[in-house]
């Protein structure tokens, strides 16, 4: 699942949606055998030496508490929280990755990403993202005092897309779909997962790659899942 946006001040009844979002990773330590959180969990993140940003307690227990039945928790940057460094590994035991990766489970191949960063034609934002990962900057933004850092992060939010809404159809013509469909002409895989848009989408490009943008949990409450033999998006109801 992806795009849970926690902590993002434009958004009604924050902390209502983190205990729906801790009441589902609740349920579902029952039968998971793995965890993907594919980016954008948080509004905004960063990893300081020795403060925890505040909030977001319910969230981080469960997450610990799956990773520690055993269940592997694969956690993806995404252009909302990629200043997660090595808090999540070190203390709540998940893998961290801040870049695709190509996984086989169950004996199908896996593309994951949050995706940004594959649209090509979104110059801006691949500017800002080398900016952003830029380690000499971090470092900078690491020395300001904490509560000043979130105050500037937070005040994005009333910028943010959020604020206008999530409802709007996918497109052919959409970068990240180009770039799957690209992609599947050079290298074989099954599944082609990613979030960033906040659409569920469930498509079979030419290759019989199938093609899935998993929504939010703004808007859908949406996760997917997959059993090995097939990949279903669903939404949560309590």
């Amino acid at each position: 699942m992806s795009d849970v946006h926690l902590g993002a001040q434009s958004l009604d009844h924050m902390q209502e949606r983190e205990k729906k979002f801790s009441r589902w990773l609740e349920e579902i330590r029952k039968d998971a055998g793995m965890l993907f959180l594919m980016g954008d969990i948080f509004y905004f993140w960063y990893d300081y030496k020795s403060v925890i940003p505040r909030g977001f307690t319910r969230t981080l227990g469960k997450i610990a508490e799956i990773a520690d039945d055993g269940i592997p928790v694969y956690f993806f940057t995404g252009n909302h929280d990629l200043w997660v460094f090595d808090y999540f590994s070190s203390e709540l035991g998940v893998h961290v990755y801040h870049e695709e990766c190509r996984m086989t489970i169950y004996g199908k191949k896996f593309f994951l990403a949050h995706g940004d960063g594959l649209d090509a034609g979104d110059k801006y934002y691949l500017f800002l993202k080398k900016l952003f990962t830029n380690r000499i900057l971090q470092k900078l933004f690491s020395m300001i005092h904490p509560n000043i850092a979130f105050a500037i992060a937070l005040s994005w939010s009333r910028k943010s897309r959020l604020t206008k809404g999530m409802d709007h159809p996918f497109r052919e013509d959409d970068g990240i779909y180009q770039y799957a469909k690209a992609l599947s002409k050079k290298e074989s895989f099954e599944y082609f997962v990613v979030g960033h848009r906040h659409l569920m989408v469930n498509r079979i490009m030419e290759n019989k790659a199938h093609f899935l943008m998993l929504g939010d949990w703004i808007t859908y409450n949406s996760y997917g899942v997959f059993d090995g033999e097939k990949f279903e998006l669903k939404r949560y109801t309590e």
